[in-house]
């Protein structure tokens, strides 16, 4: 499609959970809501459209040992546009993808620059390991480098105690996110174990990844605080199999997760009704396959948030979390479109008819 060519989406446009219009037009790459003067060479396409979809919780550039290549980042990329995300919060990755940004045809990325980890309390060759008194030059390095912002590795297995395990003291997180806000950045760490999440929020963390540990004493305080959770439902699934996997070396770590699995579809809806924002993210990369946000959607319907809600958290409510427009005029045109209408049925976001990215028809 040439620069000077218009798109028309003839059909129903979910400009906003409310806001439902008549079509719209894409001219000069972006959203325009009246039918420009003069066009001639018009392309439609008819159904429902959606803003481009939100994967809160991505990992382009990183495998299940490390950093991959530009080849394979490449292929991420684009198994996540054709499943509809067009936008992509990375929530840590040890490889430099800024060249994604050159390129028209891929997502856009919002980068957290590299995890932040506990010396060896993670995933090999994943993050900077360090100890608590590096913690905010660290936080300070990846403020900079990333795009507004920064993810700590807030828990994981000690093996002294062979369980899960809080890696960082009250006070290294404080002067850490305190250093972070002044960057201005925000702050989100990995967590799925009980005891990291309180002293996390009381130092001001802006999000949580995961939150399995969340518990009835903990979510109140998130819902006060205003701070937003990204369950990754479709990574929790996995915890069986990672727990199976430790059982003999670590048999309380696997049990803990165990229990972190049983209940996950709970502990995501209490802190969906008191209150919590609730965001989608799949934690593709690593071992998990891109593309999921569709699942992970699901997963949030089946945790008993309401289809529209669900939907907002990958879709309108997404985006604003992330200070990027939606579907408002003279936005860029990135949007997906749909036989019918997601909101009936959500698994409707598994079979995208067109993607449109830059005002492109992408597939």
């Amino acid at each position: 499609m040439s620069d000077s060519a218009v798109l028309h989406i003839k059909g129903r446009v979910l400009a906003g959970p409310d806001d439902v219009r008549d079509g719209l037009w894409v001219v000069g790459g972006r959203v325009s809501y009246e039918r420009p003067a003069g066009a001639r060479d018009v392309t439609t396409i008819e159904g429902w459209a959606l803003p481009g979809l939100v994967d809160a919780h991505c990992h382009v550039g990183l495998g299940a040992h490390g950093a991959v290549d530009k080849a394979t980042s490449e292929k991420q990329a684009l198994t996540d546009r054709e499943a509809g995300t067009l936008l992509i919060r990375d929530a840590g990755s040890p490889a430099d993808t800024r060249w994604v940004d050159d390129r028209e045809d891929l997502p856009r990325i919002i980068r957290a620059g590299r995890h932040i980890a506990r010396t060896r309390r993670y995933i090999r060759n994943f993050a900077h390991e360090i100890e608590p008194e590096d913690l905010v030059a660290y936080v300070a390095q990846e403020a900079k480098r990333g795009d507004g912002w920064v993810k700590l590795v807030g828990d994981w297995i000690d093996r002294e105690t062979g369980d899960l395990a809080a890696c960082w003291p009250r006070g290294a997180v404080e002067a850490a996110i305190a250093e972070a806000h002044r960057l201005g950045a925000r702050v989100t760490a990995h967590c799925f174990a009980e005891e990291s999440l309180a002293p996390l929020v009381e130092a001001g963390i802006d999000c949580i990844e995961h939150a399995t540990g969340l518990t009835e004493e903990t979510i109140p305080l998130f819902a006060e605080r205003g701070v937003a959770i990204v369950p990754t439902l479709v990574n929790i699934a996995t915890f069986p199999q990672l727990a199976a996997g430790g059982d003999e070396k670590y048999p309380r770590w696997a049990d803990h997760m165990r229990r972190l699995h049983e209940r996950r579809y709970d502990t995501v809806r209490a802190a969906y009704d008191a209150g919590v924002p609730v965001y989608v993210g799949t934690d593709a990369g690593g071992s998990l396959a891109h593309g999921l946000v569709a699942q992970e959607v699901g997963e949030l319907v089946k945790a008993g948030i309401p289809a529209l809600e669900a939907l907002s958290a990958t879709a309108w409510g997404a985006r604003e979390w992330l200070g990027r427009p939606g579907l408002t005029e003279g936005a860029p045109a990135d949007l997906v479109v749909y036989e019918a209408d997601p909101r009936e049925d959500v698994r409707v976001l598994g079979t995208p008819r067109r993607v449109i990215l830059r005002g492109r028809v992408v597939s």
